[in-house]
């Protein structure tokens, strides 16, 4: 069986003998059910992992692990960031679970023109929270050291901002005229990837990304959701820059 991951404390991680407790432990040991002797990952999720086995436990909560091995993975490059427009429901949370077992490094929500949802208040900060959540849910599952970041939500001017800095600016829109398969990528620095809404990134956005020098791209002949076009374009960034080699 693969061995379960759980999230502890920065700074905790080293060999020898770490304890897990809190909501971390309760899972581990009345959810998971580990016992002594069994094979467990402990991760700070900023890249940085302990291995090693479980050596007590003790009520519902807590338990020991005999860490033999601590390892740390450097920054990912080139980076992968995507600009994902808040989608309707739960399709937000989707995207961001998926993106996150793909590989993506950092996901920003973008309140698009287009976007029939809004965050405002304390429905956009539970949102937020929902997003971050899921992340870090998603990073465990898929066994990673390293969790994407959820920044705080840009507006149209800060998205146009970030992609000013990138080493590639990109966004997806089927009017594209290149494919996103052969665009020339950086050897490292910071992709970034613009998804709009299911209504489409409006000429407006278009301008002002364009003048911030991003191009659109196209994945290929179908239009993907907005939940899930970050996906198989993380996916094809990934394959394309060697990350998954």
């Amino acid at each position: 069986m693969t061995a379960p991951v759980f999230v502890v404390e920065d700074g905790v991680l080293r060999v020898g003998t770490v304890t897990l407790d809190g909501p971390e432990g309760r899972h581990a040991v009345s959810v998971r059910r580990l016992r002594a002797g069994e094979e467990i990952v402990l991760t700070d999720g900023a890249g940085n992992g302990a291995y090693g086995t479980v050596a007590a436990v003790e009520g519902k909560d807590r338990l020991e692990v005999a860490v033999r091995e601590v390892r740390t993975e450097p920054e990912p490059s080139p980076g992968i960031t995507v600009v994902q427009a808040l989608p309707k429901g739960d399709r937000g949370e989707l995207a961001v679970e998926t993106m996150t077992e793909t590989g993506v490094d950092t996901v920003v929500p973008w309140q698009a023109a287009r976007c029939v949802t809004q965050w405002k208040g304390e429905r956009g900060a539970r949102a937020l929270a929902k997003w971050r959540a899921t992340a870090r849910e998603a990073g465990k599952q898929s066994r990673r050291l390293r969790f994407p970041e959820v920044t705080e939500p840009l507006t149209g001017k800060g998205v146009a901002a970030l992609l000013a800095e990138a080493d590639l600016a990109a966004v997806l829109h089927e009017e594209g005229s290149e494919p996103l398969a052969t665009a020339p990528l950086p050897a490292g620095g910071r992709i970034v990837l613009v998804v709009g809404p299911e209504g489409g990134v409006s000429p407006e956005e278009l301008a002002a990304f364009a003048a911030a020098g991003a191009k659109p791209y196209r994945l290929g002949r179908t239009v993907l959701r907005t939940s899930t076009a970050g996906t198989a374009a993380t996916a094809l960034l990934l394959g394309r820059t060697g990350r998954w080699s």
